[in-house]
Formats: structure tokens, sequence, C-alpha cells
């Protein structure tokens, strides 16, 4: 944004400047960031660049304690694969509106999938499983867009997580919370087991399996200490206000850094998750055969020698 006022006022708003009209330059920007930030037009999400190159992405069913409605699962796949393209984004931040986090899956509105059932009596077993099978594939998909994303996630809690947000949180790249937040795994509670991620990643992003094992049979909540304890946050923030501001500061630090680095990154940590110590040695020589051919290399050597910021281009 700096750059871009800068440009305006060293051109046609040179004038508009010098005769006092720097309200009109500022909405001039304004502007072009609204028109940049259309494309990102949701009914359950709210989109927003509140820093450079960070965008706030927020659940927006305060109401429904942001339960997950249809709209929701398309609409998450939809903006992140956006996201996942636009080179002025390279953090997000993912909040949720009003009082809590998430309550999960919003089952009235998901009442079919939750049943099992198609509706269409003619059909048997196996074609009734195949068409559960389908959607709830289509539903993994909604959170895995979160690790296909080469851009990372910070997943900012507050209230209640459960279910659903479990899942949510779980295919984020770094979970923050605050004192009051709690934490739920509730599926065996409604009758069946979680799947949609957290039992995919968590037993992957956390470090005690025998208490990991207990949370997701038992049902029961934890709290943010627990939850930092097993690594499942790395950070805890005395109020909303407090966490809001101290995962922007972290989103924007790691926005300062070189896009082809950050993105390499989380590519690689990925795939070393789920390979071998020598295939994701073969993988990282063979990604950075063509990455280290950048010139970011070079403007960070040269901002650490001269104690400067660097000043990366798009990717």
């Amino acid at each position: 944004m700096n750059r871009l006022v800068r440009t305006l006022l060293s051109t046609s708003c040179r004038g508009k400047f010098l005769a006092g009209g720097f309200a009109a330059t500022r909405s001039l920007v304004r502007n072009m960031s609204a028109a940049a930030m259309s494309k990102y037009n949701f009914e359950t999400l709210v989109v927003t660049a509140p820093e450079e190159f960070v965008y706030k992405v927020e659940m927006n069913r305060p109401e429904k304690r942001n339960a997950m409605n249809k709209a929701f699962w398309r609409e998450m796949v939809e903006c992140f694969n956006i996201i996942a393209r636009d080179e002025d984004c390279r953090v997000v931040l993912l909040t949720g509106a009003g009082k809590m986090f998430s309550a999960g899956i919003d089952i009235q509105d998901n009442a079919e999938l939750m049943q099992g059932a198609s509706g269409d009596s003619e059909l048997d077993a196996a074609r009734i499983a195949e068409k559960v099978r389908n959607k709830i594939m289509d539903y993994q998909e909604t959170f895995f867009v979160l690790e296909k994303c080469p851009k990372p996630v910070i997943a900012a809690v507050h209230g209640g997580c459960l279910g659903g947000g479990m899942c949510m949180i779980s295919g984020c790249d770094i979970r923050v919370c605050t004192e009051d937040a709690w934490f739920q795994v509730k599926e065996t509670d409604l009758g069946l087991a979680a799947d949609v991620g957290v039992l995919q990643w968590l037993p992957h992003k956390t470090g005690n399996d025998s208490l990991l094992r207990e949370l997701c049979f038992t049902a029961r909540r934890f709290d943010a200490k627990e939850a930092r304890e097993i690594g499942l946050v790395s950070r805890v923030y005395s109020d909303h206000e407090a966490m809001l501001g101290g995962a922007m500061e972290l989103a924007a630090d790691i926005a300062s850094k070189s896009p082809v680095a950050v993105q390499g990154t989380k590519v690689n940590l990925n795939y070393s998750r789920d390979h071998s110590i020598a295939d994701s040695f073969d993988y990282a020589a063979t990604w950075n055969a063509a990455r280290l051919q950048t010139n970011d290399i070079m403007k960070g050597v040269m901002a650490s020698m001269t104690k400067s910021k660097a000043e990366f281009s798009k990717l």
C-alpha cells in the first residue's frame, strides 16, 4: 500500500496532493483496494486485507456461532482456491465473528448427511453409501484446501472451537488462541467418527498421542492450557484483542519474507511429513533446483548485510 501511495503521489496525483487533495488520493487507493477484493464476495465468509500481503478470512455467521452450513462448505473451497493464486496474498489469518470461533457443523442444515441417507428409497445400501461417501469427500476438500494453499494459514481461536471447527484448525499451519478458548472433538458424542481432518492431521501435529486419543474417544472439552501442552496451539493470548494483534503481527512478519521461500517451505514441510527422509531430501533438491535461481536470495542477503528491510516482488 505504501508503494502504491508513493506511485500515485509521484505521478498523476502529485498535483492533487500539493493542492491539498490528499483525502482524494486516499479515497482512490481505498477504491482500488476494494476493487481488488471484489472477487471475494461470499455469504458465510468476509475477506479483508488489513495489512500488506495479509488477508483475513472471517467466518461470518455469529448468530449461529459460525456453524458450518451448506454454503460454508462450498465457499471455503472457492475462497481458498482464489487465495492460492492471488499474488497480493502471502499469509492468511482465519478467524470467527462473534462470541465463538465455530460450533462445528450446522446439523439442521446438513441433516441429510448426518442421517447417512439419500432420501431415495429406491437405492440399495451400496448406492446410498456411494452417495454419502462422495458428499463426505466434498466436505473433506473444504479443509484440505487449507493445506493445499501454498500460503501459510494462521487460525486465531476464541471462545469455543468444536467438531468441524477442530477439523478446520487442524488443517492450518499455525494455531493461536485466547486464554478462555476451549476445544472439543465432538463427533463421538454424535455417534460418528470425525472424517474431515482432525483424526488425519492432529496425530502429526500434536506431541501426546495418548492424550489425543483420550480427547477424541471421550469428546471431553479441554482448555487453552491443555491445548498448548499437547501442541495444538503455539501461543495463548490474554484476550481476543490481544490475540488478533499478536496474530496479525505474526502474519505480517511472515508476509515480509520472500514468498518464494515461505511457500516453498510450506510445500516441503508437508511433503516431508508424508514421506521418508530420503524421499524428502530428494524432493527438496528438485524443488530448489529451480527456486534457488530467484532474485529474492540476493535481496535477502543484501538486506541482511545492510540491516535494512528487503522488498520482495509478488509471486
